[in-house]
């Protein structure tokens, strides 16, 4: 998980200064609200403060401020702020960021939310995963699957590619796959090419990620969902 390090190492001493900057005033918006401000406005601003946190390397602080976001988000349905929320709590590297990762991998394929966030969280899977594991096979070809049914048409080129360069790297490193031969033999034997299969087997990805340390109840989840 070194993303975010990334990000601020590239930083240079103007760019910081901006970040920090725009954090005072940001936290200066959240410090003004009035009492009765509605908690989806507070959550938002929160998550805006998170996100600069973690740019400027303060993961702690940011993991708590993207936390205080989740729960609102998700009693809200704001699938998207809430797998944003995830995405950071991932990246600060504190004892639960696991955790979090599998709350936003399990959202961002149950709710429709935006291609490039999903692919974003599944292939934060394929990062954790040794090379020679199935569940990095798995989460890249439910990124692909999901960039293939949920990109608009404006960026499904784009995502579908994207998605595919991810699964073509995951089969390269744990097969050696180098042929679209051997590509297709690879999806074969590891069963990648029938949804019905492939999804519930990320389930248990997510349930080995989890375990018993679930922030929200599931099947009450499931329940909200609009019905087909």
């Amino acid at each position: 998980m070194n993303e975010a390090n990334d990000i601020s190492a590239a930083l240079s001493g103007e760019e910081r200064q901006e970040l920090a900057v725009k954090l005072t005033e940001t936290q200066g918006k959240l410090k003004n609200l009035p009492a009765d401000a509605a908690p989806m406005e507070r959550a938002l601003i929160q998550l805006d403060i998170s996100e600069l946190m973690l740019a400027l390397d303060l993961k702690e602080e940011a993991w708590n401020e993207a936390r205080a976001t989740f729960d609102t988000f998700v009693k809200n349905e704001q699938w998207q702020h809430a797998v944003e929320a995830c995405n950071v709590m991932y990246q600060t590297e504190q004892p639960a960021s696991i955790v979090a990762l599998g709350h936003g991998v399990w959202m961002s394929v149950t709710y429709p939310i935006a291609a490039d966030t999903s692919i974003a969280m599944l292939n934060h899977i394929v990062d954790e995963t040794p090379a020679d594991s199935d569940g990095a096979a798995v989460a890249a070809m439910v990124g692909y699957y999901i960039a293939d049914i949920r990109s608009t048409d404006e960026e499904h080129d784009s995502m579908t590619f994207l998605a595919k360069t991810i699964l073509g790297n995951v089969a390269k490193r744990h097969s050696n796959v180098q042929t679209q031969k051997e590509m297709d033999a690879w999806m074969f034997k590891l069963e990648l090419n029938e949804p019905d299969v492939f999804l519930p087997r990320l389930s248990l990805v997510v349930n080995s990620i989890v375990e018993e340390n679930w922030w929200f109840d599931r099947d009450e989840l499931r329940a909200r969902l609009p019905v087909n």
